[in-house]
């Protein structure tokens, strides 16, 4: 497996860690209706889960842009690089979200921007 594959499985998985901290300790929680609950809630728990649907949303056209460089061989190790680069971005992303630092936030998002169109610039 490659980095920037192992990058895809971990990202895809990075959604249910802001979900997790959003449900942190279950104070209250309806498992019969958690999206209700979810949308009740405030502070860092309503940031959470707001960074658990950004990093939904922003799988696909990594995901795309990694599947379609590989298929279109570009170099592994910029591909690996860039694919890291966006890794980091989002976990970054999602500490700026929970920690309310809305500025950061934004720069470590076009961070992550900027490093799937790079990707896509591999081709």
């Amino acid at each position: 497996m490659t980095i920037a594959f192992a990058c895809v499985l971990f990202m895809g998985l990075l959604p249910y860690v802001a979900a997790g901290i959003a449900k942190k300790g279950f104070e209250g929680y309806d498992n019969g209706q958690p999206r209700t609950w979810l949308a009740k809630q405030t502070g860092f728990r309503a940031r959470a889960n707001a960074a658990q649907a950004n990093l939904f949303e922003s799988l696909p056209l990594f995901f795309a842009a990694v599947i379609i460089a590989s298929l279109m061989q570009a170099p592994q190790a910029r591909l690996d690089l860039l694919a890291l680069g966006f890794v980091i971005s989002r976990i970054a992303y999602l500490i700026c979200y929970v920690g309310n630092w809305p500025t950061m936030r934004s720069i470590v998002w076009l961070c992550g921007i900027v490093c799937v169109v790079a990707i896509f610039f591999q081709i």
